[in-house]
């Protein structure tokens, strides 16, 4: 049955109008109210999608189109990922891994640039094993940024390296909810979807790369800082075996491909390493007590529950491109840049789709998760008129979404969370982001040399061959 395209009283344009909602809420918690909340900014999604019901010609068309989308393979998929995650994410949290970490800088007498090296490659490792930059923000602020104050390092570095590192893990982690988008929103030619362990193995090199470069330049900007150790607080070296999962689920994620199996490996190493070493009990993992009123406790039902936020965010994000979809507004904004010179080479479609990924998170305030479900659908068939592979289309709406956008000091969530932990101004916490600002240079570097550029038809015969 052919799908009745949805018309607008006003014309097309007016099919935009879930999206200016959603973009108003953004601004209105994240600039006005400084509130980062994925249930409101989802609410904000769903609130355009009922406003801009009212200017669409056939109401029924309009929900269809709205209803279609949100159950479309590529949305289920990212649904069902981020529940199975999310257990994953909450074991790690529980596991106190920072405490490990910490443990390690006490007992080998880290300060000064070794120190801020330390807590930015930590940062890099826990937001990494969680998936969560701002999780990881929260945990990681209150042990590493009091004591680095107090051993005299800068506020401003100390700062961005927790956030950068923070940034890092958003962008590389197989459980990370940006991850997961750009992946899901990213497919073949024979219309299956991309691998999410697949794009996470062709990340590597990028993130790698820039992540090298700002840990020597942390080190050297703080080298000349001076300090005690951090005797204050002791740690403990237990939680370091939930470095195990940890390995098993990104060793298992390279090799397969296949993120429904790596974190599934993840989850029951996990499971078992916390309880034969005592980093967890049997409630840990599930428990209810009647003391609290038969409230369910324990990681696998809160990781669920953690979840719930984005994966909404997830839902009406999908609603507000349905209506764009059946509306025949993303044809012709992908028609729009496809025609125009810039798109005429593959060199320049990336470009395009760099600038297209920087501009909306901007204006998505940072929200990279929101940005990359926006707009990866757009990159998808730009990149696939070219032959581009979905891993690097996937990599590019990703990294440059988690490059200078969530830098910006008065429109990056990122920032705003940063200032409010470190009583910083968001001029400064900005200028400490330095992770951002190198992988924004070794993505323009790859775009302009086409380093690690692969073309879906080629890399499809080299693994053949090599099969």
């Amino acid at each position: 049955m052919e799908e009745k395209k949805i018309e607008f009283y006003g014309g097309w344009k007016m099919s935009f109008i879930p999206a200016l909602v959603f973009f108003g809420t953004c601004i209105l918690l994240f600039v006005v109210l400084l509130s980062f909340d994925m249930h409101a900014l989802a609410m904000g999604g769903f609130l355009g999608i009922i406003i801009g019901g009212f200017f669409a010609k056939d109401f029924k068309a309009y929900w269809d189109g709205v209803i279609k989308e949100i159950a479309s393979e590529n949305s289920v998929t990212i649904v069902v990922v981020l529940f199975i995650i999310g257990m994953f994410a909450q074991m790690m949290k529980d596991s106190n891994i920072s405490e490990g970490f910490i443990w390690i800088a006490n007992t080998v007498g880290l300060r000064g640039g070794p120190f801020i090296g330390f807590v930015f490659v930590t940062s890099c490792i826990i937001a990494t094993a969680t998936g969560s930059s701002i999780g990881t923000m929260f945990a990681a602020f209150p042990i590493f940024y009091a004591s680095g104050v107090e051993l005299g390092i800068s506020p401003v570095f100390l700062a961005g390296a927790i956030t950068s590192g923070c940034i890092f893990g958003d962008n590389l982690a197989p459980i990370s909810d940006t991850t997961i988008a750009s992946a899901s929103t990213q497919s073949y030619k024979d219309g299956r979807p991309t691998e999410i362990a697949g794009v996470v193995a062709s990340r590597f090199k990028y993130s790698l790369v820039a992540g090298i470069i700002s840990l020597v330049l942390f080190v050297l900007l703080s080298d000349n800082m001076q300090g005690e150790s951090i005797n204050q607080i002791t740690g403990s070296p237990k939680p370091l075996f939930m470095l195990i999962p940890i390995t098993v689920l990104l060793l298992t994620a390279i090799k397969t491909k296949d993120i429904f199996r790596s974190i599934s490996y993840g989850l029951v190493v996990g499971i078992v390493t916390g309880l034969v070493t005592g980093i967890f009990t049997i409630d840990s993992l599930f428990a209810s007590s009647s003391e609290l009123g038969n409230h369910v406790t324990g990681f696998l039902p809160t990781g669920v529950k953690e979840m719930m936020g984005t994966v909404t965010l997830v839902i009406s994000v999908f609603g507000v491109m349905g209506v764009l979809r059946r509306a025949g507004s993303m044809e012709k904004v992908i028609n729009g840049i496809s025609n125009s010179r810039l798109a005429n080479t593959v060199m320049g479609t990336e470009i395009a789709i760099a600038v297209g990924i920087c501009l909306i998170t901007a204006f998505f305030g940072g929200v990279t998760s929101a940005s990359i479900l926006t707009f990866g659908p757009i990159a998808d068939e730009l990149g696939r008129e070219k032959n581009i592979h979905p891993y690097r289309r996937a990599n590019l709406i990703d990294g440059f979404a988690n490059s200078l956008p969530v830098s910006l000091p008065f429109l990056s969530v990122f920032v705003f969370i940063t200032a409010a932990l470190s009583g910083l101004s968001p001029a400064a916490v900005a200028g400490g982001l330095i992770y951002p600002m190198v992988l924004f240079v070794v993505l323009c570097f790859s775009v302009l040399t086409g380093w690690g550029r692969i073309y879906e038809i080629e890399y499809e015969k080299v693994v053949k061959t090599e099969g």
